[in-house]
């Protein structure tokens, strides 16, 4: 082809002509021209593992679709753990033909490229909402009722009735057909969809909590028990965003 390297680096970067300018690097002794094959096939793996990934992750929904669903709901929570903010889910119905290489459980992903992913799923989701449940409704009911109650707000906020819902490692109080799922958010697309959602989401909101009580550090730690926190906690004392019934602010009240 008579191609310099550069040629055959830019033609393998657009998958023009990629038989042919293998076998000219293969052929080539030269450093850069074995640097540049040893790169090509690493990332040739790594698309054929994301690839291997994305199939995986879409078995339930293709299994769903194949015995007539339509509308497949997906639906996780972040903030269980936290001493401070809301629980929040979300619920997405993902068109057909979705796919979105890389995407996994929230929290095996940097936060650029949950923000990343967050806006493309929110661009071709066929539905999404988002549900809240606060520190008051939570010292109330309890986290894991007060879980389950923004999963079923959450649901009941789409625009399209569900017909089968898949969940992440919960059964909830819902006339629609259920599918739960341990660790789901890394074995279904859809509720790894709405994890990212729910973490960005809450992310978001925590972030903002950072200017109404300065010094808590929230934008750092999200309202989970990090050592800033505590200490904030310490010579700032309890804000209305805290939860009362988890410790250690149940200790700190009652001194």
């Amino acid at each position: 082809m008579g191609l310099s390297l550069k040629e055959i680096e830019m033609k393998l970067k657009n998958n023009e002509d990629m038989e042919e300018c293998l076998l000219l690097l293969k052929s080539d002794d030269r450093k850069g021209a074995q640097r540049l094959l040893r790169t090509f096939t690493r990332r040739q793996e790594k698309e054929r593992q994301l690839e291997d990934m994305h199939r995986q992750m879409t078995v339930y929904e293709q299994t769903l679709r194949e015995n007539g669903s339509n509308m497949i709901v997906g639906i996780d929570e972040v903030g269980r753990g936290p001493l401070a903010g809301p629980v929040v889910a979300c619920a997405v119905i993902l068109p057909t033909d979705f796919k979105l290489l890389g995407l996994t459980d929230s929290k095996k992903l940097s936060k650029a490229k949950r923000e990343t992913f967050a806006e493309q799923i929110k661009k071709e989701a066929v539905s999404y909402s988002i549900a809240m449940v606060h520190a008051f409704e939570i010292d109330q009911m309890n986290i894991y009722q007060s879980t389950k109650k923004a999963m079923c707000q959450a649901i009941e906020m789409l625009q399209y009735e569900p017909d089968h819902v898949l969940v992440d490692a919960m059964t909830l109080p819902i006339v629609t057909k259920q599918t739960s799922i341990i660790k789901g958010d890394q074995k279904s697309i859809s509720i790894a969809a709405s994890s990212v959602l729910a973490k960005v989401a809450r992310d978001r909101y925590m972030e903002e909590l950072e200017n109404q009580y300065p010094g808590y550090g929230f934008a750092n730690h999200a309202g989970y028990g990090t050592k800033e926190h505590l200490e904030a906690l310490e010579s700032l004392g309890v804000t209305k965003e805290h939860r009362q019934s988890f410790k250690p602010i149940t200790d700190l009240l009652a001194n």
